[in-house]
């Protein structure tokens, strides 16, 4: 009797961590300054979508976020795990060009993306550039925002040692830098480069975050700051962790949701101190 009591708590317990998986928050996050900037710009954040375990379908993300105002889209990395999973990418990309960003799509790439070796990696990459998604490695260009100059600084990944922080900003010019990077805690190297808002992943927001995310730790210095999801500050500047919209390992989630993040960004540089609602 005690082996079925406990076989049936712990069904339970799956069953509810799997249908956390399909409970995907959507959050605006708008910055702010002092005084109304001239444009801003609304940038969708998507990160570690791991196609192998999405509980969200391509129908769904069009549904979700076919009334936003989106201008601009970023992925953070963490795609697939997987080689076979390359074709599936196509019906998520075609959903986020129906979404018609003004600016383009950018992405970089996370340690999952990776493991892959050699012609599928390029491929994981030509897919992406065949729907025209604009891959960083350790690049940046630029996006002109009715007059504003706004630096896409895509830095590579920070847990695999790929990360060249000189590089993604060689030949930066003057603007608002928004920097998108798959692991945060590259933050930790960048108090001499300029940035104005980062965007990155990687974490999970824990996935499994009960009762502490312990597993975290092996992760990186920001988890043991206890920097592991959403808004934080470093050196006085502003970076987001996003919770991530699929699942690694395991198809489920406990005590955090995957999510979808709309960014909207003041362009216009102002002296006044920035604050965020």
């Amino acid at each position: 009797m005690i082996w079925f009591i406990v076989g049936t708590v712990l069904a339970i317990i799956g069953y509810k961590a799997y249908a956390n998986t399909k409970k995907v928050n959507i959050k605006n996050i708008e910055l702010k300054r002092s005084g109304s900037p001239e444009q801003s710009l609304h940038v969708l954040h998507l990160s570690d979508m791991h196609l192998e375990n999405i509980s969200i379908t391509p129908a769904q993300l069009y549904e979700k976020l076919k009334g936003e105002q989106i201008d601009l889209i970023a992925i953070t990395g963490d795609f697939i795990d997987r080689k076979r999973t390359i074709p599936k990418l196509i019906r998520y990309l075609k959903v986020l060009n129906q979404l018609q960003p003004r600016y383009g799509i950018y992405a970089v790439f996370g340690n999952h993306d990776y493991v892959l070796k050699g012609e599928n990696f390029t491929a994981l990459k030509k897919i992406l550039e065949d729907y025209h998604c604009t891959t960083l490695q350790n690049e940046n260009c630029i996006v002109n925002i009715k007059g504003h100059p706004v630096n896409i600084i895509g830095i590579d990944d920070y847990s695999t040692n790929r990360s060249d922080i000189n590089s993604s900003y060689n030949k930066i010019k003057k603007g608002y830098n928004l920097v998108l990077t798959h692991d945060p805690n590259v933050v930790l190297e960048m108090k001499d480069y300029p940035f104005d808002y980062l965007l990155s992943g990687h974490f999970h927001g824990g996935q499994l975050l009960y009762p502490k995310a312990y597993h975290l730790v092996k992760m990186g210095k920001l988890a043991k700051m206890k920097m592991i999801k959403g808004f934080h500050r470093y050196h006085g500047k502003p970076f987001y962790i996003s919770e991530g919209l699929g699942q690694t390992g395991l198809n489920i989630r406990i005590g955090c949701r995957p999510e979808i993040t709309i960014h909207s960004l003041p362009v216009v540089k102002e002296k006044q101190k920035e604050k965020v609602s």
